[in-house]
């Protein structure tokens, strides 16, 4: 694998090393502290490593298709013969043979050969594919605890809002100045704000478990974005990403690489028509005892050019032939739908990421915009000119965009990682400009 692959985890592990050993008020982790973790820890990727450990061993098995082959034999008999009118008649017989062969010509094998390369590519193709979905599948859940704790600020912050607006119109309705009307109205709104409060934190322990269940760990605080932050955008057209994605993406270069393992498959096809040539040489010697105590040696020894020609196979190698042509076929479609869907996927992810970061600008306005409105809505109750529940409803609108800011800023990060993804470019570097983002 090329050093270069492990320069962004050699500065990610340093990183990490700084900030465990660095005092801190709070143990909350950084989404860097938990991909290190997550990366020794989950099952789905420690496979796909494994798997991709495995293939330089099925390389070597196939290279030594071409490679000498020397083995050892031994036997040993004992005959007993015997005949009417004479006496009985034993021989011991012991024999040994050491025979090599060394390939000379096999187009199959070397087939074969080309075939075990190539298949490494496709397992460092996986290995890449699943170290850019743990990444995501962390990412994803790092940020849905941080906005299910936002949920669960923010509701409670409106839970406490209402409670305030409760406790004044229950005094105005003891001093007559408002219906019971109002009492009962933010009364309803209270027990809805509770019972959000009840289902904010279920949700809350429900992502926090399946954090804990990612990287090992119990209990696990991810820490919070740091705010006001300036968001990450794409800097480059989409077309560029498109093109990276066609060419370097694991799922194209895993298909591409079942392409030429296709092709060669139809080599060796091909191959077995073709003739095989081994040089061979045996060494052998035996000894032979009769009763009589006759002993008797024999050795010999052999050195040649061993060829196998194929003349007729009843069709076998034609047939085969044509059997792997349909399938490069297959696989030079499969090249092609992954082409297809990595692009389309990098398009998507794009267009959703400008989106998102529209979304984020509009929602900041609408916070601004819903903190005047209630304000003005709180000044118009005390005045009279406006009711209980339109105080309720901007408290209501006021907290759901502010929970809905958190939540489209998340995605705004996640969809940047996801667009990298797309592009098959995710890299543990990424994670670390996300990680910059959160409070220090």
């Amino acid at each position: 694998m090329p050093f270069e692959r492990f320069l962004p985890r050699l500065l990610i592990a340093a990183v990490t090393v700084v900030a465990a050993l660095a005092p801190s008020a709070a143990r909350a982790q950084s989404l860097l502290e938990l991909y290190e973790a997550a990366h020794a820890y989950d099952a789905t990727y420690l496979s796909a490593r494994a798997l991709y450990d495995s293939a330089p061993y099925r390389i070597e098995q196939a290279r030594a298709l071409m490679r000498p082959n020397v083995s050892l034999s031994g036997s040993g008999a004992r005959t007993s013969n015997k005949e009417p009118l004479t006496e009985e008649f034993n021989s011991n017989t012991y024999g040994a043979a050491i025979n090599g062969r060394q390939p000379l010509f096999n187009q199959g094998n070397r087939a074969t050969i080309a075939q075990s390369e190539r298949s490494l590519e496709s397992s460092l193709a996986d290995l890449d594919a699943a170290e850019q979905d743990l990444m995501l599948r962390l990412s994803q859940a790092y940020f849905d605890v941080l906005g299910a704790q936002d949920t669960l600020t923010t509701t409670r912050a409106n839970k406490v809002a209402i409670a305030e607006q409760l406790a004044s119109a229950k005094r105005n309705f003891e001093v007559g100045t408002a219906t019971i009307t109002d009492t009962r109205e933010a009364q309803a709104r209270f027990d809805l704000a509770t019972a959000q409060e009840i289902a904010a934190d279920n949700d809350l322990v429900t992502k926090r478990i399946a954090l804990d269940q990612l990287v090992g760990a119990d209990n696990v605080a991810p820490k919070d974005l740091a705010v006001p932050v300036v968001l990450p955008v794409p800097t480059v057209p989409v077309d560029e990403y498109v093109s990276r994605a066609a060419e370097s993406h694991p799922a194209v270069r895993r298909a591409l690489a079942a392409y030429d393992i296709a092709q060669l498959e139809t080599e060796k096809a091909r191959a077995q028509a073709l003739p095989t040539i081994d040089a061979v040489a045996s060494v052998n010697g035996g000894r032979g005892t009769i009763a009589a105590g006759f002993t008797g040696y024999n050795s010999g020894t052999s050195v040649g050019v061993q060829i196998n020609m194929p003349i007729f196979t009843g069709g076998l190698i034609q047939n085969r032939i044509k059997e792997t042509l349909a399938l490069e076929e297959r696989s030079r479609n499969d090249l092609d739908a992954a082409r297809r869907g990595v692009t389309q996927a990098t398009r998507q992810a794009y267009y959703t990421l400008l989106s998102g970061a529209a979304q984020v600008k509009a929602l900041e306005a609408a916070e601004g915009s819903s903190q005047l409105a209630l304000e003005a809505t709180q000044l118009g109750y005390r005045v009279g000119i406006r009711v209980n529940v339109d105080v309720l409803n901007a408290q209501s609108q006021l907290y759901q965009t502010r929970r809905d800011l958190a939540r489209a800023r998340y995605d705004v990060l996640l969809g940047t990682l996801r667009l990298r993804q797309a592009a098959g470019q995710l890299t543990p570097s990424d994670i670390l400009a996300v990680d910059r983002l959160l409070a220090r």
